[in-house]
This record gives C-alpha cells, sequence and structure tokens, in this order.
C-alpha cells in the first residue's frame, strides 16, 4: 500500500508507525478508556503484527512538542466497484477534548479524499460511544446504519455498531 512517511495537521505530526512507538503505542492502548474500545489479549504481539501489515496504514500521532499521543489508521478498498476507504483511531484519555484527535481525522481525511482519489470514507464507532459519535458527526461523517451485535466486548457481550459516512461531495472548507 501507498503509505505517507507523514501528514501534518494543524496541531498533530501523522508519521508512520515504527517499531520504537511500541511502549508509547502500549501504554495508550493499555488505559482504561482505550482498552474498553480497542481491546486485546497481548498487545506486545498485536503490535508486532500490525507493524508487518501492509494492509492496513498505521500512523502514530504525535503533538506538537513530538510527544506520540495516539495512532490513527485507514484500509483502502481497491476494488473499483466498492472503492473506499475506513478510518479507526485511539486517543491518549490524558490529552482528550485537545482536538488532537479532530485534527488527525481532518488531516487523514484530507489525505484519503486528495492524495488517494477516494470519494467515500468510512467509520465505526461502537453505538453507544457518545463521545466518539459526536465527533465524527461534527468532522462530517453522517450515520448510515446500526449493526447489530457487531463488536464483542470485554465481558463478552456484543455491542452494536454505528457506521458512519463521508463522501467527497459532502466534505467542505466549513467541516475542516
Amino acid at each position: 500500500m501507498n503509505e505517507p512517511s507523514q501528514l501534518l495537521g494543524t496541531t498533530v505530526r501523522l508519521r508512520s508507525m515504527v517499531a520504537t512507538d511500541r511502549d508509547a503505542l502500549i501504554a495508550i492502548r493499555s488505559t482504561e478508556e482505550v482498552r474498553r474500545r480497542w481491546r486485546g489479549d497481548d498487545l506486545v504481539a498485536e503490535f508486532e503484527e500490525d507493524l508487518a501489515d501492509d494492509e492496513v496504514v498505521r500512523l502514530t500521532i504525535e503533538d506538537g512538542s513530538g510527544h506520540i499521543v495516539g495512532m490513527i489508521q485507514y484500509h483502502e478498498e481497491d476494488d473499483p466497484e466498492y472503492r473506499h476507504a475506513a478510518i479507526d483511531i485511539y486517543i491518549d484519555p490524558t490529552v482528550y477534548r485537545r482536538g488532537y484527535a479532530s485534527d488527525a481525522i481532518r488531516t487523514v481525511v484530507e489525505h484519503l479524499f486528495t492524495d488517494r482519489g477516494h470519494h467515500r470514507l468510512t467509520i465505526d464507532p461502537v453505538a453507544d460511544n457518545a463521545a466518539a459519535v459526536a465527533l465524527y458527526t461534527k468532522i462530517g461523517f453522517r450515520p448510515v446504519g446500526r449493526m447489530r451485535q457487531y463488536e464483542q466486548q470485554a465481558d463478552g457481550t456484543w455491542a452494536d455498531g454505528l457506521l458512519m459516512e463521508l463522501l467527497a461531495d459532502d466534505w467542505s472548507p466549513l467541516t475542516r
């Protein structure tokens, strides 16, 4: 996959995830808030698998001082009849509501529409994650459907997912 080495947002720098990011990203994934949404049994093994996976582009999110504050990833479907990209993100809870997530998402959205030529992007938070849904809506994503019993939770129960999409035609300076 054609991966950018870095993308610059207003407040964040997104750069290719590398092995030396492991401890910082695992520490973030280990927090209660992130682990609830990004579960995993062996985070070290998952990190190594993610690093070797060339089907998904993973970008480490750094704040203005170069401190790692999260990770954003995207996967591209290249079948011409279904071409689109899907985004996922996690942010360190200690920096919630500082604009890093919205800047990272907007930066990736701009890259996927402008540089990669996509016309449609998706994101799929757990339906009860009101903060994520509000953020994605503010950026311009719109709910298109509820996926029932979509994601297994840590306690073994199933949670609904909310499929949201953003079309290039809807991406305007007002949502950037």
